[in-house]
């Protein structure tokens, strides 16, 4: 008997997914009751799902009865940010070209970001940046470009779990610093590392508008040539990028 169709699509795999949504933005790990309050769904039915998932690797039940993301979803999560990396390129390339510094892009990763893409500058300056470093949302220009798309209770969640490590003596310490940066930042519409994650540098990095998974693009250098004036040049030319991003994304 055919599987009844939800809309347009296959209803347990929609369910499937919710569910997997649900646990990665409950940060990782959920019990089955908080899961059936959130999803909607029978008992019994989120509990098959929930079998059906461990069994083939894509949830693990932990020693104290709640669910968590498998291992198996890593390989998957690791090849989709290649390819949102490698179709973001030319827009880093391009910003690299026009503004002589580092071009980044990075995603939201359970409570992290991880950078998925980047185009060195011509100056030979070793930052902290690199393809598949993860770093703290706060205190990164990336991460607070991020944090302001999403909801207040959210971004506590966020950094409740992860932690605020202040590596600098300008890092943001604590949620509520963090809340009113974000409010600057939903208003101007692109974030500032103010030498937060690493003296000397500056960062300005701005969202890629509905994208599927929380992104950013960031272009980054030391003080001495990222400055207002810089800041005039980048902030147009980033939301030039993002925008290119997401019309790609959503095509």
């Amino acid at each position: 008997m055919a599987e009844r169709a939800a809309g347009s699509g296959v209803q347990s795999v929609e369910r499937v997914f919710e569910l997997l949504e649900r646990i990665a933005d409950a940060g990782g790990a959920v019990t089955l009751s908080e899961l059936a309050a959130s999803a909607e769904l029978p008992l019994p039915t989120i509990h098959r799902l929930l079998r059906t998932l461990v069994g083939l690797g894509y949830a693990r039940q932990l020693p104290n009865r709640r669910y968590a993301l498998g291992p198996k979803l890593i390989r998957l999560g690791e090849g989709a940010n290649q390819q949102l990396g490698a179709l973001a390129m030319p827009q880093l390339k391009s910003l690299a070209d026009e503004l002589g510094e580092t071009s980044n892009m990075a995603v939201l990763d359970a409570d992290m970001v991880v950078y998925i893409a980047q185009v060195p500058s011509r100056h030979s300056m070793r930052m902290f940046t690199e393809v598949g470093r993860r770093v703290h949302t706060h205190d990164t220009g990336v991460g607070k470009a991020i944090l302001a798309q999403l909801p207040d209770e959210q971004v506590r969640g966020i950094v409740g779990r992860a932690g605020m490590p202040t590596p600098t003596g300008r890092s943001l310490g604590s949620t509520e610093a963090l809340l009113a940066d974000l409010g600057g930042i939903r208003e101007r519409g692109y974030s500032v590392d103010e030498q937060e994650q690493e003296l000397g540098v500056r960062c300005f990095a701005m969202a890629v508008p509905n994208a599927p998974t929380p992104a950013a693009v960031s272009v980054s250098g030391p003080i001495s040539r990222v400055d207002e004036a810089f800041a005039e040049r980048a902030v147009p030319l980033l939301r030039a990028a993002v925008e290119e991003i997401s019309a790609e994304l959503n095509r």
